[in-house]
């Protein structure tokens, strides 16, 4: 067997292909491995294994070029001269008739374990045993000619597997997902909905994000690494100490400094980090991981197609479009007292709307949504309430540089949607520089300008229309202006960011998805959504609209 091209079968990858062969699929070959509570909960149970078996021999590494697999077994004893493989779980066994059993994939383990014991030691191995510690009982296991045909057949199924491009299709068995650390990534739930229309789903993607992004706007800044924390300093100001576990993210405006070490930390624990100019403008981001290949070859053959892209296009003008005329005509309600430029642009968008629907290619697609982005920006100045300063009254929409300052709060906002929509992305494992809508003419990823077209309005133009009808600007304090530009202050800058992440953490329900999550995790949603799209399980990507 070629190791370097058919690399051996984890005996772990075995008992997740007798579970499920997707999550096989997803954690072998697209390299997907997340820890839930019940993962760290096993590795606990485990660790303390290890303390109380230490005259017996534990977490033996076992390998066979013969039969292809390689692991590692809880522990293994001898008795009666034979070496018995002892397996723990820490959930209970399979109940049948008032008898104890083991769990279809935890016999396969056990037995796989016993196969290698013998080849390692050259004696047979008659029986495994599996531990189940909340019911504390032992379950026996025999190791006879149909149980070693089962493992044999498992793994040939493992190699099949492995050298295909495509994701097995969810389990029939909906209960296999409600326990499984890899929903959020498969998300089950969601192609079962996409299938009938009639299913009631489970929400099994997390609602709130796990840990905090963390601004810094000093340029004075300096992050080091302290063990496994980050330390910000600042000048006549206390030490600031992160643990990694709490940092979604790390986000330097302006010129901060971070050391080499603190980079290792942030790439090894899967901490994007970005950098954004002092003037709000998105600069670089150090995102580890680049993703799967298979992931990311299913991405670049898709997106090659000329009709998906023009289908996922029109879906995300579409989804842009309405969710810009239906916060407008929100916000100048009654009908009865509707401004008439208002009602002139609402009509212009639901010309455009209709337009996009029968657009034959990317340009005419283009054309529409920018008639609808200037209809929609125009009547900005009457959305602002008569009690705000002139100051913040936008003259149309200008960027590169800004010329007023809603401008600047609007590009601002836009930049950090931009850093959020890019760590989305490449989480997901897809390349951010292959999209299916903008043009690839500036530093700018396609693929993250494609997806933030779905959340400009809700996650930025909304709270910032808001904040400045609430009157929460100083124009003079939050802005510098000049002639040729304007761009936040340092105070600006704060309450941009506090705005912004505040609007993260808020919750919405999802129209058709039928629950509720926060918008930062929408992002994630939105991506793993656009992947299924060539995944073989479209339907539901570009769905979500303002109610």
């Amino acid at each position: 067997m070629d190791a370097l091209h058919d690399p051996q079968i984890r005996v772990m990858a075995l008992h997740a292909l007798e579970y499920c062969e997707r999550l096989f699929y997803l954690e072998e070959v697209e390299e997907i491995r997340l820890a839930d509570a019940d993962v760290f909960a096993g590795r606990s149970l485990h660790l303390d294994l290890a303390l109380e078996n230490a005259l017996e021999k534990s977490e033996v590494d076992l390998s066979c070029e013969t039969l292809g697999l390689v692991g590692r077994a809880d522990i293994i004893k001898k008795s009666n001269g034979e070496w018995i493989p002892f397996e723990h779980k820490k959930g209970a066994s399979r109940a049948v008739d008032n008898a104890h059993h083991a769990w279809p994939p935890d016999s396969l383990q056990v037995v796989a374990y016993a196969m290698l014991l013998e080849t390692k030691f050259g004696l047979p191995v008659s029986e495994g045993r599996i531990r189940y510690h909340r019911d504390n009982v032992t379950v026996r296991v025999a190791v006879d000619f149909d149980a070693r045909q089962r493992v044999l057949s498992a793994a040939a199924r493992a190699r099949l597997l492995r050298s295909s491009p495509n994701r097995p299709p969810v389990a029939d068995n909906d209960r296999l997902c409600l326990h499984c650390s890899l929903s959020p990534v498969c998300l089950p739930e969601e192609d079962r909905i996409a299938r009938n229309k009639n299913w009631s789903p489970i929400r099994l993607f997390p609602p709130d994000r796990e840990g905090r992004a963390i601004h810094v706007t000093s340029h004075s800044a300096v992050i080091r690494r302290s063990n496994d924390q980050l330390t910000i300093q600042v000048k006549d100001a206390d030490d600031l100490h992160f643990s990694s576990n709490e940092i979604d993210s790390l986000i330097l405006h302006g010129y901060p400094q971070i050391t080499t070490q603190a980079l290792h930390h942030c790439a090894y624990n899967g901490i994007p980090v970005h950098w954004i100019s002092a003037g709000g403008r998105y600069v670089a981001g150090l995102l580890a991981g680049a993703g799967s290949v298979q992931r990311r070859l299913r991405q670049f053959k898709a997106l090659s197609s000329p009709a998906l892209c023009i289908d996922l296009s029109r879906r995300t003008a579409r989804a842009k479009a309405e969710s810009q005329l239906r916060y407008m005509l929100r916000a100048t309600a009654p009908h009865q007292d509707r401004p008439r430029p208002c009602v002139l642009a609402a009509n212009s968008i639901r010309a455009c709307v209709k337009d996009m629907s029968n657009a034959a290619s990317l340009d005419e697609i283009r054309g529409c949504e920018g008639a609808a982005a200037r209809a929609y920006f125009d009547i900005f100045p009457e959305l602002i309430k008569n009690r705000a300063p002139a100051e913040m009254l936008p003259d149309g929409r200008t960027r590169r540089p800004p010329q007023d300052r809603f401008n600047a709060l609007l590009s601002f906002g836009y930049s950090l949607l931009y850093q959020s929509t890019l760590t989305a992305i490449v989480a997901v494992g897809l390349d951010p520089a292959v999209g299916y809508f903008h043009t690839p003419r500036s530093s700018a990823y396609p693929l993250v300008m494609d997806l933030m077209d779905l959340f400009r309005v809700a996650l930025w133009d909304i709270p910032l229309l808001g904040s400045v009808n609430r009157l929460q600007w100083d124009p003079a304090a939050d802005f510098n202006v000049t002639n040729a530009k304007v761009w936040l202050s340092a105070s600006g800058r704060k309450k941009a960011i506090a705005l912004y992440e505040s609007r993260l953490e808020e919750k919405w329900k999802h129209p058709i998805l039928d629950y509720s999550l926060s918008y930062y995790r929408t992002i994630e949603l939105e991506v793993r959504l656009l992947e299924k799209e060539w995944a073989g399980e479209p339907g539901l990507f570009a769905r979500g609209r303002l109610r």
